[in-house]
Formats: C-alpha cells, structure tokens, sequence
C-alpha cells in the first residue's frame, strides 16, 4: 500500500499548484483525479465560456461595424466553429497541466477517491481499485450543475454548465432558466450568436445578489440585444413538443406556457461530496453537502482539509486558487493566512461587472456612516471613443475613515478596473490616494478616479 504525507482528492485549481508546492518542501504527495485535470475552470466553466464570449463579442462589433464608419455587408456566424475553438483551447491547457505531472512526487493518481477509514497514523482511501494511505487529506471535488426537481425536467434533453459546449446545434430559442450569474453570460452568448433567448428568474431581479440599481442596468443592457427576461416567474413543469420543449411557469399565482427549441438549466451548483465515504471517518456535510470549515480551512476532523467550492461561500476560481496558499500556509508555511480576506468577482457579460466588497444595500445595514458616488461612463472620454459608453461606477465608502467598503463597475473591461479598487482596499488605503493621483488620458482608468473625486 503506497504511503503519503498528504493525499489531495481533486486536480481542480488548488490542488495541482497546491500538490507541487507540498512536493517541493519535501512532504510525499498524491494528486487524485477521477477525469479530467484543470477542474470546472479550464474544462467547462472559464476557460471555454470565456472563449466563447470573445467570439460572441468580435459578431457582435461586426454587425455594429456601421457604428464605426465600416462597412462588413454581412456577418456569418459558424456556430459548430465558435464551440471548437473553444475546445481546443480546454485542450490545449488540459493537455498542458497532465504533462506537467510526470514524476512520481507529487503522484498522480487516476481514479474515483472515498474514505475507507480513519486510522492512528492518518487515513485509508479507496482509490480506483487501489487503497493507499495519507496522514492528511485534502479535498478539492468541485461542484456540479444542481438539478431542481421540476416535473419532466429529467425527460428532456437539457443544456446545463457540463454539456453546452458539446451541443452543435444553435437553438432557435433557448429558455435559461436562472438569472444569475452563469445564466446571465450565457444567455447574451446564444443571443449572440443568433438565439433567441429568454430569461426565466425566479426572483424580482438578476444577478439578485447585486443592489437593484446594478441589476436593473445589467438586465437593461441585455435586453437592448433582444434578450426576454420574465422576472417572478418560476418553471414548475416540462414536457417534450414538437421541436423542442414547452415549459409551464408559474406567476403570482398564475400559469402559463411557454414554447423553447432547448432549455438551458443555470440554478447555482451542487457540492461533489456525496460519495467521497466520509461517513467513514465522522465527517458529515451540511443539508446542502457543503463541508463547514475554519478560517484555515480545517473541517471538523483534524487532518482533513476543504477548498474550493464545497467548503460553502462564492463559487469562484481564484477563491479555490487562493486556498491553495491558505492551506500551504498552514501545513508548511507559518500558518498566518486565513479567509479573511478581500475577494472581488466579475459577471463577464459585454459590458462586464466587476465588484468588489460590500453592496450599498450591505453598507447601509451595517449602520456605517457611508457615501456613495456614482460616475457615468458615457461622462468618460475614452468610453465615447471606444464606442462603449454604456454603464457607471458606483463606490460605496466609510465616510468616517475615507476606506473603501465596496465598488461596482458595470462598463468594458470592468474585471480589470474594478482591481484599483481592490488594491486601495487591500492597503487599507483612503480613497484620497486614488483622487490626488495621476491617470493616463484618455483611458478607461479616470472613470474609476473620477468616481471618488466627487466624494467630500
């Protein structure tokens, strides 16, 4: 039986860099992956969502060519096109992270992980057919597409975040059902690409963690595409149709149908801990089989640590990226980093939302004595020119200490803007460091300094 210092069950985002790190300082490790290296990210979340919004995008400036003074008589979308070159990047990083993982410290391991006991020295794990031995354990397993229980949902072939990008066919009116993130940017996607889309939110608005300004202005955006939203409405029944699907909502108590050629199904995630045998070693996950955790990321076994995504918390990639350095820090590093920490996120919808810390809605209810400023992007030089004078700057501060407290960017390229924000904040700097500084003109850049120059 093969024996490790640290076993890691998952070769998401923290577990491969998490695995080498380990290795370097001498400790044994083993990296399991049941599939595919690169997790959610690289092989059906970021990494080709992103790629296919770029395409999105470059259709998108093409049939606004005009605006421009350019003149493109027609634009083709080859949408089979679109997905393959997004496959072949998932690929391509695929292929790059399994090559570097040649050696036999760290260990890679294929196979299926579970628990099989809790032992003096450590823990047993099944792996594949294989059991080996770890004194600790780290588990990175990742989420997957949480399926509601919606009558005739399972007798319909339906789109969700694993399976999209291996459907070729363009619907020619695909239902989202979810509002939020992942629904969001998919949903202008299709539209992009010659769908049509509607919106099916269960909630009074979009993206509902988002004050309602933002998301009223999100979905404002999206809707000048083309894009239907049916808000306060919630999909109670499926049926198979001729040609596609018919959906029963139902409103305010009320229920109508609604015809799609496919159904897209975003509503949130669901943890994979479900049959990783922890019930062998005392560990049981939350009713939504999340595993609860310190600010080290420490379950309640000792020896057992959760990162990423089924430790509960914002589902995303540069978080579970970032408990990587948590967990090294405290198995070989002087174990100071925690959770607590600035984590900001982006809806890369075109205009992109990029945020960072507290909503207005968040500030007001922690009784703070807090300003708020606001900056519209079409006041910005550089937007004017670029042509993407859509959205605004909204920065919301502790009046008291001048520290930013949290920031929305809803313009082009707000997921690198909405940074200067995030770096102010890390320094625990006053905004004055941002109002008194220089910016290069004209660029997108003086819209975020221009926000904070209108505080007193």
């Amino acid at each position: 039986m093969k024996e490790f210092d640290i076993a890691i069950v998952g070769a998401g985002q923290a577990g491969p860099a998490l695995s080498k790190s380990l290795a370097k300082a001498g400790r044994r490790v083993a990296l399991i992956e049941r599939e595919h290296m690169g997790g959610s990210c690289i092989n059906f979340g970021c990494t080709p969502t992103k790629a296919v919004l770029a395409s999105a995008r470059v259709a998108h400036l093409a049939q606004r060519a005009q605006d421009f003074g350019i003149a493109i008589p027609s634009v083709q979308i080859d949408f089979p096109a679109v997905l393959r070159r997004a496959e072949s990047i998932v690929q391509r990083m695929r292929d790059s992270l399994q090559e570097s993982f040649g050696g036999d410290n760290p260990l890679l391991l294929s196979g299926h992980a579970r628990f099989l006991a809790r032992e003096e020295s450590g823990f047993r794990l099944a792996v594949g057919d294989e059991e080996i031995r770890a004194k600790q354990v780290v588990l990175d397993t990742g989420t997957r597409s949480a399926l509601p229980d919606i009558d005739g949902l399972r007798g319909i072939d339906f789109l969700d975040a694993e399976n999209w990008l291996l459907r070729r066919e363009l619907p020619q009116h695909l239902a989202m059902v979810g509002g939020g993130y992942i629904g969001l940017e998919m949903a202008q996607f299709y539209r992009r690409m010659g769908a049509g889309v509607t919106v099916i939110q269960s909630g009074g608005q979009v993206a509902e963690k988002e004050d309602a300004d933002v998301a009223v202005a999100l979905q404002r955006l999206l809707e000048n595409e083309g894009i239907t939203f049916c808000l306060n409405s919630k999909a109670v029944r499926f049926r198979k149709a001729d040609g596609g699907v018919m959906l029963t909502l139902e409103s305010g108590g009320k229920t109508t149908e609604f015809f799609a050629s496919h159904v897209f199904i975003a509503l949130g995630r669901k943890p994979n801990t479900d049959d990783l045998g922890l019930e062998n070693i005392g560990l049981r996950p939350t009713e939504k089989g999340l595993l609860e955790v310190d600010r080290r990321l420490c379950t309640k076994v000792p020896g057992v640590w959760a990162v990423g995504d089924i430790r509960g918390g914002p589902m995303f990639t540069h978080i579970a990226w970032d408990d990587y350095r948590i967990v090294e820090s405290q198995l070989i590093g002087d174990e100071s980093r925690t959770t607590k920490r600035i984590v900001p996120y982006a809806i890369f919808t075109d205009p992109e939302l990029g945020r960072v810390g507290m909503t207005e809605k968040e500030a007001r209810e922690s009784g703070r004595n807090i300003q708020v400023a606001r900056f519209d992007m079409k006041a910005n030089g550089k937007a004017v020119e670029m042509g993407e004078a859509e959205g605004f700057v909204k920065v919301v501060t502790d009046a008291d200490s001048q520290r930013i407290l949290g920031a929305a960017v809803l313009s082009a390229e707000a997921a690198e803007l909405v940074h200067i924000y995030v770096a102010l904040m890390n320094a625990d700097a006053p905004y004055t460091v941002l109002k008194n500084a220089i910016q290069i003109h004209p660029t997108l850049s003086e819209a975020i300094q221009s926000a904070v120059s209108s505080l007193r």
